[in-house]
């Protein structure tokens, strides 16, 4: 019997493909342990113990970007939390660990080097974070989503999605998916979607227009997220939620997205060829921008900056696509070139393959 043990967490865009690779091993082994690591404060505290898998926390660890107390005390903080990872490593006799980034991550790579474990990474964004570049020089064993991730050992193996996307079929769900909303089935419908927190200046900018977005004949189903303060819709063709737990039954409504590009969103979107305007989050290291070149080079998505998304683009750019249904069919099938549906399996086989392998993989320190 194998035991994994999971290390990733934070976001969604950690915790889904951490999640999806855990299934998809536990279906092909159900004799296999596998274990997840991440914090407290994370998706993962409530995601991971949902779907049934233990949770082991260690604390939350984000990287000083700037001088100051918080940057001294981080390398001692550091080794605790590689020092309780290899604890749990030894206790629970883990035989493979394999990383997606974020602030559990790191600790993991390096506990894992420490005690000569096999490890694997899956890094979902076309630019690689601190933890997987860090990782990615102990191991052999390195998936990425994008061609043009620049990572040490990478390959593509694609994301790993849910199973409710990885076998959606958006046509045959479509009248589900439009009875679930209260959406007219004979009706185009644009999602927007800026993620399960919002993303304020969608909100806002959408929520001026919308007029000309339904003068297209369009209806819209917004997921305005939990810390939205749009007021209630007072139109019926304008559908405002602030939860969604159905959002392969939101694409499978949708004829166009207008959506941040994180790296999973992005991805369920190519896979199902879902065409999106994408407006990529101004904070971080810019790595929503690259997530989305493939598809905007392909011609399935257009780029927005989150500073000129206004009620203004969406009138003068945004209305005149969605009048022009043929273009949007044609994006819809450049999106589905840059796509995949099977991350979960090429991902789960880079980590049985590393399983196997015993090599460890030198340092360049």
């Amino acid at each position: 019997m194998t035991t994994y043990l999971l290390a990733g967490g934070g976001t969604a865009g950690h915790v889904n493909p951490l999640l999806a690779v855990a299934d998809r091993i536990r279906l092909r082994d159900p004799s296999a342990t596998v274990l997840v690591l991440g914090t407290r404060e994370g998706l993962e505290a409530r995601l991971v113990p949902d779907r049934g898998y233990e949770l082991l926390t260690i604390d939350r660890l984000p990287f000083p970007r700037r001088p100051g107390r918080a940057a001294l005390a981080f390398p001692s903080r550091f080794r605790r939390a590689v020092a309780q990872t290899k604890r749990y490593l030894t206790d629970r006799k883990v035989d493979v660990v394999v990383g997606f980034g974020g602030y559990a991550s790191a600790p993991a790579y390096r506990a894992a080097r420490a005690l000569g474990l096999p490890l694997v990474i899956h890094e979902a964004n076309a630019k690689p974070g601190l933890a997987n570049r860090l990782g990615a020089r102990y191991t052999r064993s390195v998936g990425t989503v994008f061609s043009e991730t620049r990572i040490r050992h990478g390959r593509v193996v694609g994301m790993p999605l849910r199973s409710e996307i990885e076998t959606l079929d958006r046509a045959a769900s479509r009248t589900e998916a439009a009875t679930f909303f209260g959406l007219d089935p004979a009706k185009s419908t644009l999602l927007v979607t800026g993620g399960s927190t919002g993303a304020r200046s969608i909100n806002r900018a959408i929520f001026e227009s919308v007029d000309s977005i339904l003068e297209a004949g369009w209806q819209v189903l917004h997921i305005a997220g939990n810390g939205s303060e749009l007021p209630e819709s007072t139109h019926p063709e304008y559908h405002i939620l602030k939860y969604c737990d159905r959002m392969d039954l939101a694409i499978a409504a949708a004829d166009l997205a207008v959506a941040r590009s994180g790296s999973v969103t992005l991805s369920e979107f190519a896979a199902v060829g879902l065409p999106a305007v994408f407006v990529p989050y101004p904070v971080g290291n810019g790595e929503q921008r690259y997530n989305a070149a493939d598809a905007v080079r392909a011609g399935g998505a257009l780029l927005i900056d989150d500073a000129s998304f206004t009620s203004t683009w969406i009138t003068t750019t945004l209305v005149p696509l969605l009048r022009d249904p043929g273009r949007i069919a044609e994006m819809s099938t450049a999106i589905a070139s840059v796509g995949s549906r099977d991350g979960a399996d090429r991902m789960t086989d880079l980590v049985v393959a590393a399983g196997t392998d015993v090599t460890p993989v030198k340092s360049n320190k």
